[in-house]
């Protein structure tokens, strides 16, 4: 089995530029992950899940017979006919002719949450919306860094569409990088000249620690279209409600009024 996962690891890093990069992404040591490759060692479940979550695989397919596990990787990375995406398409198509304009929106925002992974830490991150053809996409960029200690535990970056809908904003994303999580964020509009914040509802779950899927208050704040990415990049991360990076009053905008001790809904697996 040894010897099965080895060789089906190895076939998926074959499809990524470099050990480096995989290991980079991972966060693992490069010597311990040769052992994984060379099979003189097998990762503890942490680090299988780890990897499998990386990959986009389970820990049951990954310990296939390799013909049988390459036979499923081919499938899934076959590029899909164009005759196949006409369906999904539609539905987009359709949800982009009924939706009204988003220039008054388009530039950059700091997104706040209360972090579904990370208990009772909000979580600022660097999102944008942009326009192209009178279509509206979305870009977010999480850096979970623990602004007090100055500590880097994980980056995600989302990716997604963007659509004006009787007077609500809605943003659907998903996690490009291990692509297993996919967030849904319902926004009030701005009825302002200029656009402030923007609140709302998300729902989603945590892309590493227990998979619950919950929901969250969410603020926007709008930066402009013209920003010095490095330093706003610079301020993102996870920080506690009571330290110096929190205002008072946007604290208050994300917190569960009806519960104000669960900042994040959950819901558990029946």
């Amino acid at each position: 089995m040894a010897t099965d996962f080895s060789s089906n690891l190895a076939l998926l890093c074959s499809y990524r530029p470099s050990i480096a990069e995989v290991c980079r992404r991972l966060r693992v040591n490069r010597q311990q992950f040769n052992k994984y490759l060379s099979g003189q060692s097998r990762p503890s479940r942490h680090n299988m899940r780890r990897i499998c979550d990386f990959f986009g695989v389970s820990e049951a397919e990954i310990l296939m017979d390799p013909p049988q596990f390459e036979e499923i990787v081919s499938v899934r990375r076959k590029p899909a006919e164009r005759a196949d995406l006409q369906k999904p398409l539609r539905h987009l198509e359709q949800l982009y002719g009924k939706s009204q304009g988003l220039q008054k929106y388009v530039g950059y925002y700091f997104r706040y949450f209360f972090s579904f992974g990370n208990k009772g830490l909000i979580i600022r991150s660097l999102a944008s919306i942009h326009g192209n053809d009178g279509k509206y996409y979305w870009k977010n960029i999480e850096i979970l860094r623990e602004i007090k200690a100055g500590k880097t535990i994980g980056l995600n970056k989302y990716e997604g569409v963007v659509f004006f809908l009787a007077d609500r904003v809605y943003i659907v994303e998903y996690e490009t990088l291990k692509m297993n999580s996919i967030t849904q964020v319902t926004l009030y509009p701005s009825h302002q000249t200029r656009v402030g914040r923007l609140m709302g509802i998300q729902t989603g779950g945590p892309t590493r620690r227990g998979r619950k899927p919950g929901a969250s208050r969410v603020a926007l704040d709008y930066l402009g279209k013209h920003i010095d990415l490095r330093q706003a990049l610079g301020q993102c991360g996870l920080f506690s409600a009571e330290s110096e990076a929190a205002q008072e009053e946007l604290v208050k905008a994300i917190t569960n009024e009806i519960n104000p001790g669960m900042f994040v809904l959950e819901v558990d697996e029946p």
